[in-house]
Order: structure tokens, then sequence, then C-alpha cells
């Protein structure tokens, strides 16, 4: 049997993480204050990097996708996929949004409505309704999908066709040859390892918050940091349960329930809620979003280059996606063998898109309708003073609360364990050198690191921390990631040429790599 493989990548990615929480436990003011320096200069000075590499790897999967290279499989080409198309697109969009896109898809509505982006409108207007949709698509649809889909595209290639380990560095080799597998390697993978830690973390400490706030609001219990810390707790003991079982039996069943549950909720509310103000949202919502989608890529407010609302949203969510990145996009590619890159895009950047979109239509644009008509003003004022407890209060405005608020803290749940599980299976596959069976105990150590590092984040300023760890983490990974779009598209490029003499038939024929040229007998 093959033995797991434990080495510096596994060590170091763990004494990092430990030193880290143990900075956050012993000196949380100070690491409070270093934080929030080390993300002022990030906002005021980087902002432009975050929006040029988020557009750039829009562009460079759309054009994977409808290009030549579209037809590529993702392995062999007699393989055929391990999952059948909603057990896929269920695991990865838990994976990818999660608990998140129940967070925020009521919250960022509301919270843009009275906090306009970039002062375009007058707060409270029926035009400030109009951005915080507009804006809120921008934040969840097509860019963060094409940042999980960077990863995951070519993670899957590499892994499932090439036959390289399951790690980010192995992408590398075009570019920098043999190294992939010393030093260099491996300050690549421990960047992935740590930018994953993170991106879950700050995943599992929001939807921690909005479990308590629902708890709050649902049965009167206290919400404070010391509930927040039992939550987190009695949710992590749930998914390291989960963890000690296979993605078949663990992850595939938890991401099927949510998926089945989070539609039946998204139907209630359709039907019983403003169905044609709903419907009217996402269609005008979906045309102002495409129709300035270049505009939003690129606008940074370029003569107030201190604006908090561009550090606290684009650039916070650019980033926290791109932290997020190794993380969904290991795991897409670890479910996703035997599919082409044309569907690998279609599933993970436009599905999800159109899905996200219809979310906050439903749920965004309900909560507007009555923050306007003033008939639950009290939403938008409690989102602007605590955004997880927007959705419990929003169901509040409807019948049954009581179930309503029980069945949505149970997608709630289900989303974080199936998230938070996955998120174990990722880092120890990063972290023993693309063992896509990680021993058990290895699962359970970065499932207890995972938990504490949320904690250490929720102790030392809530959701502020998260958001500026987020940022932070993400910084240095997107330089990684751009290095990806060079490094892939540079081996499909050169394996991968129309034949001379029959470019009307777009025949793609595949060469040998450079390490494969040097096994081939001379």
């Amino acid at each position: 049997m093959k033995q797991t493989a434990i080495g510096p990548v596994f060590w170091v990615s763990v004494v990092a993480s430990a030193l880290i929480v143990l900075w956050g436990a012993l000196a949380p003011d100070n690491f409070a204050a270093v934080t929030d320096r080390l993300f002022g200069h990030v906002v005021s000075g980087l902002s432009w990097f975050f929006l040029l590499a988020a557009n750039l790897f829009l562009v460079f999967v759309i054009y994977l996708g409808v290009s030549k290279y579209g037809r590529i499989k993702l392995g062999k080409e007699n393989d055929r996929p391990e999952f059948g198309r909603p057990s896929w697109f269920a695991m990865m969009f838990q994976a990818g949004m999660g608990p998140a896109i129940i967070f925020w898809g009521l919250a960022e509505p509301l919270s843009h409505y009275v906090n306009v982006p970039f002062d375009l409108a007058k707060p409270g207007s029926d035009e400030a309704a109009g951005l915080s949709i507009q804006y809120s698509f921008f934040h969840w649809a097509l860019h963060p999908w094409a940042i999980y889909a960077t990863a995951g595209l070519a993670v899957a290639y590499f892994t499932h066709r090439k036959g390289e380990k399951g790690l980010l560095s192995a992408i590398f080799r075009p570019l920098i040859g043999d190294r992939v597998d010393g030093p260099a390697g491996k300050v690549i993978d421990i960047l992935a390892v740590l930018a994953v830690v993170f991106g879950i973390a700050v995943a599992l400490g929001q939807a921690g918050l909005q479990m308590t706030a629902g708890l709050g609001q649902t049965f009167g219990l206290s919400t404070g940091i010391i509930v927040q810390l039992v939550v987190l707790g009695l949710t992590t003991a749930a998914f390291m349960v989960s963890a000690t079982t296979r993605i078949e039996h663990g992850i595939k069943w938890l991401a099927n329930i949510s998926m089945l549950i989070a539609p039946l909720l998204l139907v209630f509310y359709f039907v019983v809620g403003p169905t044609i103000t709903q419907l009217n949202v996402f269609t005008e919502g979906t045309g102002n979003y495409l129709s300035n989608l270049i505009p939003m890529s690129f606008r940074l407010d370029a003569f107030s280059p201190d604006n908090e609302w561009m550090g606290s949203w684009t650039v916070f969510y650019w980033s926290w996606w791109i932290a997020w990145a190794p993380y969904v996009g290991l795991f897409m590619a670890r479910i996703s063998r035997g599919r082409s890159i044309r569907e690998f895009v279609a599933a993970t950047v436009l599905v999800p898109s159109v899905v996200s979109m219809i979310w906050i239509s439903v749920f965004g644009g309900s909560a507007l309708q009555l923050a306007g008509s003033g008939q639950a003003s009290a939403i938008a004022e409690t989102v602007k003073q605590s955004p997880a407890a927007g959705m419990f209060v929003f169901i509040q405005e409807y019948p049954l609360p009581i179930l309503l608020s029980i069945i949505s803290l149970v997608v709630l749940w289900v989303f974080f364990v199936a998230g938070a599980d996955a998120g174990t299976v990722v880092l120890g596959e990063l972290s023993t050198g693309g063992d896509q069976n990680p021993k058990t105990w290895i699962r359970l150590l970065w499932g207890a690191l995972l938990a504490c590092v949320a904690a250490i984040l929720l102790v030392s300023g809530g959701l502020g921390a998260l958001q500026k760890a987020s940022v932070l983490i993400g910084t240095p990974f997107t330089i990684v990631l751009v290095a990806i779009c060079v490094a892939f598209y540079k081996t499909l490029s050169r394996e991968y040429v129309e034949p001379r003499g029959e470019r009307s038939h777009e025949q793609l024929v595949e060469q040998p790599t450079e390490s494969e040229g040097r096994k081939t007998p001379q």
C-alpha cells in the first residue's frame, strides 16, 4: 500500500498555521494591529493589481472554453466521469460558495442600499437599489467562478491527463522544469496550503457568525463571542466526523442534501414573496450587470485611493476568491476526471453564475422591496449593524418564521460541514505530496487547525478581521495564480497544434511533454 508522504510541506505548513494560532491567542491586540496596518497598505497600493488579475482570469477561462482547446478531455481519452452531473455540480457549488451565498445573498444588496458603491446614488433611493443588485451580481457571478476555474482547470489537466501529482507546483514544470520537485516547488505548495487554511477559515468564521445570529433571532440566545466559539466547536466536531469517511460517502451526500434543501427554500420565497419584483430584479439586474461589466471590472475611484468601500468589498472579495482558489480548484479537479475543458468551464463559470444571480434576486430583491417600502426598514438597519443577522430578520416578515429559520440554519450547517470536510481533503492532498486519500489523522489535524484559525480571527475582530486576513493571504497567491495561467497556456499551445495541411479540420495533435520526451527511446 502506498504510504502518505509526510515531508517539509506538511511540517512547515502545520507549524506556520500553529504559530499564527498561538500569536492570535496570546497577543490578540498585537495580531489585530499588525493585520490592520498590512491591510491598509495592500488596499491603498495593490487594488489595481487585484482588479487586473481577476479580469485576466475571466478572459483566460472563457477563451479556453470557446477555443479549440475546449474539446480537450481532463483525463485520458477512455476516462469517464466519476460522478453524475447533479452530484458533480452540487459538490462544486457547495465548495465554491457554500454558506457564503446564504450569508451575503441578502446582506450585500442591503449593505449597498445604505452604503452606496462609490457614492453613485443617494442611499435608500431606487437608483441605490438598482446599483446594489448590480454590484452584488458583479461580486458573485463570473469573476469569482473564473478564479476557481483557473486553478481547477490547470490542476485537473496536469493531474488527470499528464499524470502529475495533484499539486499546484506540478503546473509550473513547463516554466521551471524539474525544480518543481525541489525547494521552489515546496514553497509554492506551502503558499497554497496557507491560502487554503485562511480562505476556509474566513468562510467558517462567517458561517459561525450567521449561525449564531440565526440562533439569537430565532430562539433568543446570546450572540456573543462565547456562543460563536461554541457553535464553531460543535460544527467542527461534525465536519471532522464527516472527514473520517470517503468523499463518496461523506461530502457527496452532504452536498446532495444541501442542493436539495436550498432550492426548495429558494422556490418557497419565490412563490410567497414578491414574485414579479423578483423577476424584474433578475431581468434588470442582469442587463445592468452585463452592460456595466467592463466599467465595474476596472473602476478604482483612482483619485480617492483610500476609498473604504473598495477595500471592504471588491478587493476583499477578489482576494478571498483567490485565497480560496487552491482549495476549490483542487477539489474541483479531484471530482472532474473525464470532463472536457468546455464542459468544465460551463459548469464552473456560467451555470453557477446564473444560480448565484437567481439567489440574490429572490432574497436580495425581496429584502430591498421591504426596506424601500418602509414595511421592514429595520432589516436594512440591522444589516448595517450586523450583516450576519439580516437573513433571519428578513424571515420574520414571512409566514412560519420559526420553521423557516430552522430550515435555513440546517442548510447553512450542511454547507458549513460539507465545505470544511472538502477543505480537509484538499489540505491533506496538498500537504502530503498529492496523495488523494490522505490518512484520517492528517485530515483531522487540518480540521482542528482550521477551526482554531477561524476562532482566532473571530476573537481578534469578528467580520473585519476575517476580511483582512483574506486580503493579506490572497496577495502573494495572486502572483502564483497569474503564473499558473502562463504555465498552463504554454503547455496547451505546445502540445496541441493544427497539423499542416489539415487546418480546415481544426484537429488537435498531442505532442509529448518535455518529461515524456526524455522517456522516449531514440
